[in-house]
């Protein structure tokens, strides 16, 4: 596809002006090729140059920043409801406000993306997340709390749109899995560091530890470029190829690639930018659906609740919580690396459903040995269960169903329907996992076993949705993605 947007491209060009100016401009010349950069070929657009690398590091320390925010519930839940003498009711509302806050967040993300440009975006988060992370240090009752967790939550998702399509919009396409995956990969250094500190550090100053990551992103954000493709969208030309170059190596002649990101925005603008309301299309729902669905699906398989609240998890089977929130956090991210490594070679589809398989058996382990717990039926084997299980999902969602659906998220959508696409997917997902978070302490008091029961149902029927719906988009451009996309509703 990209090739022949690039003939339609070079021939438009060339009937409208032809002089040495279009041949410049298209990356030709009547001059001698000895002048100028070596041509870009397939070798170029699959080189990971420095300046992706550390571009891709720097946006992910912003999900480093959410997976500090995730894993602090579970960690502060004792010093917090001892000290400012919380009920079971307060606290729920606590841990979940941070996806209420990110569901806010979610229904902005879009547009503040799309209007303020990737890099500002996550500066504008980092002032919610830091905000927040002060609000909870300084707390001296429940209102406190739960106003910096929300301002938290706002920055968090708002994070959860940009991040992935900031990356997938910078990356090569062999290798734009396993960085949009690092997405996920970060989130889980920060849950695994503060299930570390939580069993030593008082909340407070554990809070304030939260702060640290969020002034470092800020100064890190100065040094990387911007989208080039949301440049291109801008009409910002210049600093389109300015961007790509850098992101390119300086030895690279890109203007094969601008050329084809530039005609595939002309394309979009020729549609229109899509409101939410005219979304609801038959040549989007494909997508839609795809995206929509995975959202859900991850929510509903309770993956949010178990990361929340995995001390209260191992305290009800009588596994000690500090034992079993240190082995998830030094198991967790060596899983989460190993996704990151084989996402472009075992495919998006494979990792899902296999991810998806582990969850199911992980939280049927857990309905069984809760169920066996509430009829005296081996009491022994009880804990060991538990930890298998509680281990068993938070990892395997780690290393799959926890970030591949950002990625699907930011390969699927054509630039004129990202926005109100995106958003809607993002809000879905904040929006479930505000339900699950807060829903979970008080469906764990009322009946475990059933509640994970249901968490392995869903994961079971994720695996059937995945087969049938979700295409692989392994080693494929954006473009060639949409087009694929698109040739399935012809």
């Amino acid at each position: 596809m990209e090739t022949g947007l690039l003939r339609k491209s070079l021939s438009i060009r060339e009937r409208k002006v032809p002089n040495d100016d279009v041949f410049l401009e298209t990356g030709l010349s009547r001059r001698s090729p000895r002048e100028f950069k070596k041509p870009q070929n397939d070798d170029d657009e699959c080189r990971v140059t420095t300046s992706v690398f550390l571009s891709t590091f720097v946006a992910v320390f912003g999900s480093f920043c959410t997976g500090c925010g995730a894993g602090f519930s579970s960690g502060a839940q004792s010093g917090i409801t001892k000290d400012l003498a919380l009920s079971v009711a307060e606290y729920s509302m606590f841990g979940s406000i941070l996806t209420l806050g990110g569901l806010i967040g979610a229904v902005f993300s879009g547009k503040v993306a799309d209007v303020l440009g990737r890099k500002r975006t996550m500066l504008f988060c980092e002032a919610f997340c830091a905000t927040g992370w002060l609000a909870v240090a300084l707390a001296q009752d429940a209102l406190w709390l739960d106003c910096g967790r929300l301002l938290l939550g706002i920055g968090v998702g708002l994070f959860s749109y940009v991040i992935p399509v900031y990356i997938a919009e910078i990356a090569p396409k062999h290798v734009r899995g396993s960085f949009v995956f690092a997405n996920q990969l970060m989130q889980n250094c920060g849950i695994a560091l503060f299930f570390i500190l939580g069993n030593f550090i008082p909340w407070r100053f554990l809070a304030i530890v939260g702060l640290v990551p969020c002034v470092l992103h800020v100064f890190c954000l100065f040094f990387i470029p911007e989208s080039p493709r949301w440049l291109a969208k801008k009409g910002r030309d210049k600093e389109c190829r300015y961007a790509l170059q850098r992101l390119r190596g300086s030895d690279v002649d890109i203007s094969r690639e601008a050329n084809t990101i530039r005609d595939t925005i002309e394309m979009s603008e020729h549609e229109g930018e899509t409101r939410m309301s005219e979304l609801f299309q038959r040549r989007y729902a494909y997508p839609l659906v795809i995206g929509v669905g995975l959202m859900f699906l991850q929510q509903l398989s309770g993956s949010s609740g178990m990361t929340y609240y995995a001390s209260s998890l191992f305290q009800k089977g009588g596994f000690p919580s500090a034992i079993g929130t240190s082995i998830i956090a030094m198991i967790m991210v060596p899983k989460a690396m190993l996704g990151t490594i084989i996402v472009d070679r075992m495919g998006r589809r494979t990792l899902l459903m296999a991810s998806c398989a582990a969850m199911g058996l992980s939280a049927l382990l857990l309905s069984v040995s809760y169920g066996f717990q509430s009829f005296g039926i081996l009491p022994d084997l009880t804990p060991i269960f538990t930890c298998i299980g509680v281990l068993g999902h938070i990892v395997s969602f780690a290393m799959g169903m926890g970030g591949l659906p950002w990625i699907i998220m930011a390969e699927i959508f054509p630039m004129n329907v990202k926005v109100s696409a995106g958003t809607l997917v993002t809000i879905t997902n904040w929006l479930f996992g505000w339900i699950v978070t807060y829903t979970f302490n008080f469906m764990l008091q009322w009946n475990a076993s059933g509640m994970f029961f249901i968490f392995s149902m869903v994961s079971a029927s994720s695996i059937v949705f995945i087969y049938f719906m979700v295409p692989e988009t392994k080693g494929r451009s954006l473009e060639e993605i949409q087009a694929l996309l698109s040739n399935s509703l012809q």
